[in-house]
């Protein structure tokens, strides 16, 4: 008997710490997708013209730029590559991220940060590294789809889908399907 009480002892802390722990209710942060479909409503209310965000809109919203997370799958020239997953992300004060991760045994994902420009009258974003490295081009094909140029601005070979950068909200997910 003092065997069986002393084993029930024992467990009365743990279930006291159960039943407070199941009495606090779950976090409720948001999710990736929860906050872009909250971002895509918002957008739609300014549209249509229920929220009038003139006051404090800024230059570089006034001129037609967009931000947002760019993701794509691109074609590797390197030996044993099959291909290049690319996340740009396009944030505030004009400054970028890009992160590329080859698809290949010994892959090592680069990173570059840098800042970014709009040329809309040629329809391109350059990218510019914060360290020695030359720029990057990228045309504009829509509000939600960028083509990776070559260094010198022009269109690489072969189809130019093979070459797209899509905008998470526009994909709908933030994962890319990768053949």
């Amino acid at each position: 008997m003092r065997t069986l009480n002393g084993k029930m002892i024992k467990q009365v802390p743990f279930l006291v710490f159960g039943a407070l722990l199941s009495a606090i209710p779950p976090a409720g942060a948001e999710s990736d997708k929860e906050l872009q479909e909250k971002a895509l409503k918002a957008r739609e209310l300014n549209q249509h013209g229920a929220m009038d965000h003139s006051a404090h809109a800024g230059a570089e919203e006034s001129a037609g730029k967009f931000r947002g997370v760019f993701y794509g799958y691109l074609p590797c020239q390197e030996e044993n590559c099959n291909g290049l997953k690319m996340t740009l992300s396009l944030n505030d004060k004009n400054r970028y991220l890009l992160v590329i991760q080859p698809a290949k045994p010994q892959n090592r994902e680069s990173f570059e940060k840098g800042r970014y420009q709009w040329d809309d009258k040629n329809g391109l974003v350059v990218l510019t590294p914060n360290k020695d490295a030359p720029p990057r081009r990228l045309a504009i094909r829509d509000e939600g789809t960028l083509i990776y140029l070559s260094g010198d601005g022009k269109p690489l070979p072969g189809d130019q889908d093979r070459y797209l950068l899509e905008r998470s909200d526009k994909a709908n997910n933030r994962e890319m399907h990768i053949h």
